[in-house]
């Protein structure tokens, strides 16, 4: 069972949607042997390349690999984890002795992208590349709507659920011990909290909206931050929301009824260029290599075709933003992503066509230093705890 469930993650499959799949197909299983399966599936499809390098082989199949895993990773006795795996008859492999050569197989990550880590980060990106084989923690928004960081800390306390405070987001709260079902919680469905990583806050926090001005969020997806830029203007004044995913627009209503918003507009059609927005957030569709912690197999989805398909998109959302925003106006834009391409790179060429606008430091007066990088926000994994993210805050002149 765990052997085919980790072929099909090998080959390509989704591991959540294989984990589901073969637990529903299986459910006389006990709680220690969901548990078990689980491990098997999501760390194999992880550590897939750091495995092929013990066993000395990268064709290996998911007997041998997960026999390299239990053995050579979680340290049980060969004979034994041999039996577990499944790998048959005869004398268990050998392993490989000593440091693998590469970062790639070290961290088990594809050449390319381990390639550009190195790249893009230089001495950092070792320490980085293996705070993406650990899970993020869960991280919780309180909504100031609703309650107090310190309050939502003791219903929950209440719920049977532990946390504390984050370090960068005046919202954040990380849930600490097991795993919870967070969606269970009446907490949860008063609207008290939102499920949100404390980098992704800051993006929204940036925006600095205010009561009774208009805000627009171009890129809302289902609206985590859309809900935070309500709960800073106090429900008060004019909130926008477009994504071109009806679904997720949908989704977003819902959650910002449960929040306690009244004033959210969802546009389902790009908004015109003379909409004299005060604050424009772009959330920018992006390669997305800074959550790569969130999913076990997330790294061997792409390629390094990746790295050049965004920009030009980037680009042309960014100039659309741009036309959104008053003279006087505050424009931020976002990825959560590690390409300096994506980054740093598109915001300056689009300063150098638009000189009415400027960059200004982020969050002046209550960022943290750590989390600026060159009049940029930078936070990542083996910085912050959270995922990484990039940010430019700008402003338009107001002649």
């Amino acid at each position: 069972m765990a052997s085919e469930a980790i072929a099909q993650v090998l080959a390509g499959s989704a591991a959540e949607r294989v984990l589901d799949r073969t637990l529903r197909d299986h459910r006389h299983l006990s709680r220690g042997q969901r548990q078990a399966l689980k491990e098997a599936v999501f760390n194999v499809g992880l550590w897939r390349r750091r495995l092929g390098f013990l066993l000395g082989r990268d064709d290996a199949t998911p007997p041998f690999l997960l026999y390299a895993l239990l053995h050579g990773l979680a340290g049980v006795p060969a004979p034994e984890a041999a039996a577990l795996a499944g790998v048959g008859e005869g004398p268990p492999p050998v392993l490989v002795t000593g440091e693998a050569p590469t970062l790639a197989l070290r961290a088990s990550l594809p050449d390319w992208l381990a390639d550009h880590f190195a790249r893009e980060l230089g001495p950092e990106a070792e320490d980085f590349c293996a705070h993406l084989n650990v899970p993020g923690p869960i991280t919780l928004r309180a909504n100031p709507l609703r309650t107090s960081r310190d309050a939502l800390a003791e219903r929950l306390r209440s719920e049977g659920v532990t946390t504390r405070p984050g370090s960068w987001s005046p919202l954040a709260l990380l849930v600490e011990g097991p795993r919870p079902n967070l969606y269970g919680l009446p907490s949860l469905r008063e609207g008290l909290f939102e499920v949100q990583d404390e980098g992704s806050q800051l993006l929204g926090l940036l925006v600095e909206a205010r009561p009774g001005e208009t805000v627009l969020d171009l890129c809302a997806g289902a609206g985590g931050k859309t809900l935070l830029l309500g709960a800073e203007m106090k429900d008060a004044g004019r909130l926008m929301a477009h994504d071109p995913d009806p679904e997720r627009l949908d989704r977003l209503l819902q959650r910002a009824a449960r929040a306690g918003l009244t004033r959210v507009q969802v546009l389902r059609s790009p908004p015109s260029p003379n909409l004299g927005a005060d604050r424009v957030l772009v959330d920018a569709p992006c390669s997305e290599l800074g959550s790569l912690r969130r999913g076990p197999d997330l790294r061997f989805h792409s390629g390094p075709e990746v790295l050049a398909h965004f920009p030009p998109l980037q680009q042309d959302i960014l100039q659309h933003a741009g036309d959104l925003v008053r003279p006087g106006g505050r424009l931020v834009y976002a990825t959560c992503t590690v390409n300096r391409a994506e980054n740093e790179d598109i915001v300056t060429a689009f300063l150098a066509s638009r000189p009415e606008f400027r960059l200004v430091r982020p969050g002046a007066g209550w960022l943290p230093a750590a989390c600026v990088r060159d009049e940029f926000l930078f936070v990542a994994p083996h910085r912050h705890g959270t995922d990484a993210f990039f940010a430019a805050v700008m402003e338009r002149s107001a002649g």
